[in-house]
C-alpha cells in the first residue's frame, strides 16, 4: 500500500485522499465515544431485548443518570428501540434496531482486536 510520504502531491491517489470527506463518521464516533455507548451496544445485542436492570448488573457501578442518558442517546440515533409496556409495574425492554445490529457486527472485530492489546483494563 501506498503511503502519502511516498508521493508527489500531483499523484491521484494524495488528491482522491485530501479530497475525501470523513463528515459521517466523525458523527458515530462522537456518540461512541460517549462513555458505555460502545458497550450498551454489545450488552444489548448479546442479551437480546433487555431491561434497564439487566444492563445495569453489566456495568457494575455505573450512575443511573449517566446510563439512563446513554440509553436516550442511542435510542435517539436509531441504534435502540424503546419499548414501554403499560404494566403495573412499568416495564421498559430496549433492543437493537436493524442499524443497531450491523454496528454491533462491526464493532465485534474491534473488540476482539481490543481484548489482545496490553493496555486494555
Amino acid at each position: 500500500m501506498k503511503k502519502a510520504s511516498d508521493s508527489t502531491p500531483d499523484d491521484p491517489a494524495i488528491q482522491t485522499a485530501e479530497t475525501t470527506c470523513y463528515c459521517p463518521v466523525g458523527g458515530v464516533m462522537e456518540l461512541l465515544s460517549r462513555r458505555y455507548a460502545m458497550q450498551v451496544i454489545c450488552v444489548v445485542g448479546a442479551i437480546g431485548p433487555a431491561r434497564y436492570g439487566e444492563i445495569e448488573e453489566t456495568f457494575g457501578g455505573v450512575s443511573s443518570s449517566t446510563l439512563s442518558t446513554r440509553l436516550d442517546d442511542l435510542v435517539e440515533a436509531g441504534f435502540l428501540s424503546r419499548e414501554q409496556y403499560a404494566e403495573i409495574p412499568p416495564r421498559v425492554e430496549y433492543e437493537l434496531t436493524e442499524t443497531g445490529d450491523e454496528l454491533c457486527e462491526r464493532l465485534d472485530p474491534l473488540l476482539e482486536w481490543a481484548e489482545t492489546q496490553d493496555n486494555c483494563s
